[in-house]
């Protein structure tokens, strides 16, 4: 379960994390009030779950009751990476003189929670990561003692952090890590963490991500769930249909019977040069009815220009699955967008005979399949 920026910010500032003073709003005249609480400059923030939020134009900074009304017009309602924008957090502005960035996750490769502390806030950490990962101090914790002070300041210190606020970021950090544990939290991070020119440091951004198999311990957290997933009609009716659903930023929509299988096919997508558009999980077991919802969901994003469907047949027939996919485009009176399967395992040989080769390109390999779903979507972006 994903908190948004809103819901992650109280429950940073509940554990003593300082965060910038902040309304909710729904309408233009709640942000011109909230503004005007608050004190000029503000910061208008688009309440939706997607990275890059400010060069989408989803995030605003005004000095004026005009320019608020002006911003508020036009983030409320706009379409944010295929998301309506029905709320905004107006939020007092941070004189900054820099931007760090700390968080929280699990390392599965080390068995470990691991923190993370960068001076270099305020952007992708995934691109940091990628193009200076010297520049990210890692520090691994023994889930049996929790963080402790020590560890906190050590990375602090290792990341370069300057020494006036290193002790304040240290306490952010512990605080964070002992939120991501008490919370059974699966992310947490601060991005930015900025420090301001009074020398305090300020949580700018929050994110945490909620192990929804643990909501079961975490009531106060389980009540927030339907508001959080508001937004996006995409994750609602994943919800609906019982998928495990996550959208992505590219435009190749991937649809696949397990975890390993789906991650597999977006890893292909991204060696052949595309962009995974979502991963969808159909699950072992899946019938013609099941398929069909799956394809209903990837052609209700708008982001998808192609779709790949990998199957490999196990509880899931392969025969079932062209039944499922055929059942689901013969609904259309035009292919909306051009799909390419792949089906291995039990009754593959039956399920190709069964797949309308005039509604679906065939391939026989999932290298193939891939290929040319990428080469689709290509094909509607020139």
């Amino acid at each position: 379960m994903k908190l948004h920026e809103y819901q992650a910010k109280q429950v940073f500032a509940d554990a003593g994390i300082p965060t910038p003073a902040s309304q909710l709003a729904e309408s233009v005249d709640e942000v011109v009030a909230a503004a005007e609480e608050i004190g000029y400059p503000v910061a208008i923030k688009a309440q939706v779950q997607v990275g890059g939020r400010g060069k989408a134009g989803g995030i605003e900074l005004v000095e004026s009751e005009g320019e608020a009304r002006d911003a508020a017009e036009s983030i409320l309602g706009m379409d944010l990476k295929g998301i309506h924008v029905d709320r905004v957090l107006v939020e007092e502005a941070v004189d900054f003189v820099n931007e760090l960035y700390v968080g929280v996750t699990m390392d599965r490769g080390e068995g470990e929670p691991v923190a993370m502390v960068s001076t270099k806030g305020g952007v992708d950490i995934e691109e940091v990561a990628e193009e200076d990962p010297d520049a990210i101090v890692r520090e691994h914790v023994d889930p049996a003692f929790g963080m402790q002070p020590y560890e906190a300041r050590r990375a602090v210190f290792e990341a370069g952090v300057d020494r006036e606020v290193a002790i304040d970021a240290a306490s952010i950090l512990q605080t964070l890590y002992q939120l991501w544990d008490d919370r059974d939290a699966s992310e947490a991070e601060i991005n930015p963490l900025m420090v301001t020119s009074d020398g305090e440091v300020v949580a700018a951004d929050a994110v945490m991500n909620i192990d929804e198999d643990a909501l079961f311990r975490q009531p106060e957290l389980a009540e927030m769930e339907e508001d959080s997933a508001g937004g996006d009609e995409l994750e609602q009716k994943a919800d609906e249909y019982g998928f495990d659903y996550v959208r992505l930023s590219g435009n190749v929509g991937i649809i696949g019977n397990g975890a390993g299988l789906v991650m597999t096919t977006l890893d292909l997508v991204d060696h052949y040069g595309g962009e995974p558009a979502n991963f969808l999980d159909v699950g072992g077991g899946a019938k013609a009815e099941r398929i069909a919802n799956a394809l209903d969901m990837v052609f209700s994003d708008d982001n998808v220009d192609s779709v790949v469907f990998n199957i490999f047949g196990g509880i899931t027939r392969g025969d079932e699955v062209a039944k499922g996919i055929n059942e689901a485009l013969e609904q259309f009176d035009e292919i909306p967008k051009p799909v390419t399967v792949r089906l291995a395992g039990t009754n593959w040989e039956e399920g190709m005979e069964i797949l309308n080769e005039d509604l679906v390109t065939v391939e026989q390999t999932l290298e193939d399949a891939v290929q040319r779903a990428v080469e689709y979507a290509d094909e509607v972006e020139a």
